[in-house]
């Protein structure tokens, strides 16, 4: 074999195959870094004062009604075999709230990140794919089949557990209960209702034609075309369906329920007298759950949430002390270096 030539191998003769592109490397000297430390620290707590302000001057309001106390106005929902056990909550409002004003349930010790749990759904029958309709995938097993080995509609542990306790609100006002309008459109995201969500083809202009063949979720009342008697918030578009669908990351959660953005109440919730009728459905004692319901306003950064300040305080907090510590060793160690030389 002949010799190869040691040239073939050889980068081109360019600035950037011969490294000779122009760099900046910086000296990270203490004049430097000490000072970047102190911007940052100060960046960062102004930063968490705000967000942490912020979040203060949300309003919210929490009742919880699992009915697991003695006297709780819902405890004898909780013993009561019937479907559809009604009781009400009576609550004060001290300070009026200012709309919008968004309304949430809120469920604890409810692991929907368990993986099985998660994955229990047919996102091509939730799309309205015919196919996936009659034959739901494995995933959803055991809530696969209904009786007759007839398909699920929609199939899977999410949709079969799905959250079907309900609320009206009322304001009492001399004695005289007026009910607060509550909105229900648009409390899903914009994507599962108009993109990951949708329900199969009509036939003959009836949705209910669409599910023939199906059987609904064992835990349902109604099947899942009779949902709403509104079009748009009907089958696998319905809001309240959407909204359970998107599972929480973590055990205890809340979510939005209803807008209180209808008439005069858009404006404001007064302060006063008010009363929550509740239709008990949801069983969570079995699992040493709790339930609660949520009146909150919202500001430019939503909800309240007291730990994003928090941790911009933490962080900048930790710059501050960590400048002042090596502007301490700085200090010590160039005075001996200085003596040395």
């Amino acid at each position: 074999m002949g010799k190869e030539d040691p040239k073939v191998s050889k980068p081109d003769n360019t600035a950037f195959t011969q490294q000779r592109l122009p760099a900046w490397q910086p000296i990270l000297s203490a004049g430097i870094v000490l000072p970047l430390f102190v911007v940052i620290g100060l960046t960062f707590i102004g930063i968490g004062i705000g967000l942490f302000i912020t979040s203060s001057n949300v309003q919210e309001i929490e009742l919880d009604y699992t009915g697991d106390q003695q006297g709780s106005p819902c405890a004898g929902c909780t013993t009561n075999a019937t479907t559809n056990c009604k009781c009400t909550l009576p609550f004060k409002i001290e300070n009026k709230f200012e709309g919008p004003v968004f309304m949430y349930y809120g469920l604890t010790n409810y692991y929907q990140n368990y993986r099985k749990y998660g994955i229990s759904r047919d996102d091509d029958q939730l799309f309205g794919n015919i196919d996936s309709l009659k034959s739901p995938a494995n995933f959803c097993s055991p809530y696969q089949m209904g009786a007759k080995q007839m398909p699920i509609a929609p199939c899977g542990a999410i949709a079969n557990s799905l959250f079907n306790d309900t609320f009206r609100l009322f304001y009492k006002v001399n004695e005289v209960y007026t009910e607060v309008l509550l909105d229900d459109n648009g409390i899903s995201w914009w994507t599962d209702y108009n993109v990951k969500f949708r329900n199969p083809p009509e036939i003959n202009g009836s949705l209910k034609n669409a599910f023939e063949g199906t059987v609904k979720p064992l835990n349902w009342p109604k099947p899942v075309y009779e949902l709403s008697t509104n079009p748009n918030n009907n089958g696998f578009i319905n809001q309240d369906f959407l909204v359970w669908m998107r599972i929480a990351a973590l055990p205890n959660f809340r979510k939005l329920y209803r807008r209180i953005s209808e008439g005069n109440w858009s404006r404001s919730l007064p302060a006063g007298n008010y009363s929550l009728e509740i239709t008990y459905n949801y069983p969570v004692l079995s699992f040493q759950g709790k339930k609660k319901v949520v009146f909150s306003t919202v500001t430019w950064m939503g909800g309240k949430n007291s730990f994003l300040g928090i941790a911009y305080l933490v962080f900048g907090s930790l710059s501050i002390v960590m400048a002042l510590i090596m502007l301490i060793v700085y200090a010590k160690y160039q005075v001996q270096i200085d003596r040395d030389m």
